[in-house]
């Protein structure tokens, strides 16, 4: 898959609004990615971009060798979307034999997806009749039907349960280990940090980093210090030497620095702050400052 320098935006009230702002990336053969954002950011325009869904305004996709309309028809794709793709009037078994009966599947092939994704107990139901994590669990067996080189995947867990989640981790696992190319969508820091092999962050329609988990970490350097700090001023935050980015919880405070020792030192002799913890940077933290960062880069900008 190939993004170069895609752009959409909507018309809105005095002008447009752009969504997605001049994105660039590649995914190889076997990748599994996870577009990192929060709600808002541009995801899933840039999924439905990707699938031929919406066109760009500008930019060019490329998906399996070709434009991505085709790339998305070519039977090598399967996608699972938040809302799209079901008929409430079909049962569970109906519409999995009827997609089936599209790419010329066996009866087993359709047995075994409904062991996989645990839909036997409810086959006869409506899908309009299903929850919205029995749903979910049709939209993955449908997906995973035709055997894809490439799956897209939208907030894919959104409605599920503990256990839901769980079992669809592991059978992404499977899909993974085979081979295929695995692109989700995510605002669950967890999720991108134990599941991908690559983030791209996405902040306010563009990619604010690209890379591996760990060089995402490594990309905001030092360590964080939490500590209890009971209505504590932003001001007096914002006074506090050794501090790169600090966000507030209640009553709990977390810094990123470059020398935790030093901050502490000063935390504990010149502050009211207690019960410090010290921890090593996370993708959360990552995520937080360069979120951040691009925020504070839009408002000098604007």
């Amino acid at each position: 898959m190939v993004v170069e320098d895609l752009v959409k935006a909507f018309p809105a009230k005095g002008g447009h609004l752009t969504a997605v702002d001049h994105i660039n990336f590649t995914i190889k053969q076997g990748e599994v990615v996870a577009f990192l954002g929060p709600n808002g950011a541009g995801k899933t325009t840039t999924i439905d971009m990707l699938l031929g869904i919406t066109d760009p305004t500008s930019g060019r996709v490329e998906l399996m060798g070709r434009n991505a309309e085709e790339g998305a028809r070519s039977g090598r794709v399967s996608a699972v979307q938040q809302t799209r793709g079901l008929l409430d009037n079909f049962t569970v078994h109906e519409t999995l034999r009827v997609i089936g009966s599209t790419f010329k599947l066996p009866r087993s092939r359709i047995d075994e997806q409904m062991r996989v994704w645990e839909l036997e107990d409810f086959a006869s139901r409506k899908v309009g009749k299903c929850s919205g994590g029995q749903q979910q669990r049709l939209r993955f067996a449908l997906a995973m039907l035709p055997d894809p080189d490439l799956l897209v995947l939208d907030e894919p867990t959104m409605g599920l349960d503990v256990d839901g989640r769980r079992h669809f981790w592991a059978q992404m696992h499977k899909a993974a280990d085979d081979g295929r190319t695995i692109i989700f969508a995510t605002h669950y820091i967890a999720e991108a940090d134990e599941f991908a092999d690559r983030v791209i962050l996405i902040n306010h329609g563009r990619i604010i980093a690209d890379g591996p988990i760990a060089e995402i970490r490594a990309s905001v350097s030092g360590s964080t210090v939490t500590v209890v700090w009971p209505d504590v001023d932003p001001a007096t935050l914002d006074r506090l030497p050794y501090v790169n980015h600090y966000d507030i919880k209640s009553d709990t405070v977390t810094f990123t620095t470059d020398d935790s020792d030093e901050l502490v030192r000063h935390l504990l002799n010149h502050t009211e702050a207690h019960d410090v913890l010290v921890a090593r940077t996370t993708l959360e933290d990552a995520f937080l400052s360069l979120t951040s960062e691009s925020i504070d880069r839009a408002e000098s900008a604007s």
